[in-house]
């Protein structure tokens, strides 16, 4: 007969990604896990097989956290311009310590590149989620009139979406808010009919 889980499995996962995102995948060790949970390496490993394992489920649920944010704020009775501001600043975590954390995606590429095809397919699953958001936002935007057609919907979504990585790797890099700013001032000038 086995023993009954002595964790919170949903609990121990977020800790786990948590230390992921602040750490990175080779810089986190299974003392850390363990310290940061307070779950035993065996009890860890009776449900991850693998540190491996974990970080794959931390990136599936950092995504599923990211998408459900911005799915809720692109359903806002809002016009389509407030609703893209409004994604750019919870993508940019405006008022919030984790700014220089950056984004766990981001990061993943920077540490994986192409190297692990199942971090890689997370991190696709991420960015075309992303894009699918933006786009519908931004037709809206155009049937308003409110957002050029010089390009399509998909377009700007993907240039949006890169502007918006291309941030979040200027804050965890150091770059000032000034800075950032900059380049997304004139990303949403892009936007302009």
């Amino acid at each position: 007969m086995s023993r009954p889980r002595e964790f919170d499995v949903d609990r121990a996962l977020h800790q786990s990604m948590e230390m992921f995102w602040m750490k990175g995948f080779k810089s986190t060790s299974f003392e850390d896990l363990t310290r940061t949970t307070q779950v035993k390496k065996q009890s860890l490993y009776c449900v991850f097989e693998d540190k491996r394992d974990l970080f794959l489920k931390a990136l599936a649920l950092y995504r599923e956290q990211s998408i459900s944010v911005l799915e809720e704020l692109a359903s806002q009775e809002e016009s389509p311009l407030k609703k893209l501001e409004a994604i750019r600043d919870a993508a940019l975590c405006r008022g919030n310590e984790t700014i220089r954390r950056g984004c766990l995606m981001v990061n993943s590429v920077l540490e994986f590149g192409t190297d692990d095809e199942e971090v890689t397919r997370e991190i696709e699953m991420m960015f075309a989620n992303v894009e699918q958001i933006l786009e519908k936002i931004i037709r809206s935007g155009q049937e308003q009139r409110l957002i050029t057609t010089r390009h399509t919907s998909k377009e700007l979504a993907a240039y949006l979406n890169n502007a918006f990585l291309g941030a979040k790797i200027m804050e965890r890099s150091g770059a000032s808010r000034e800075q950032v700013d900059a380049v997304l001032r004139t990303s949403f000038a892009m936007l302009e009919p």
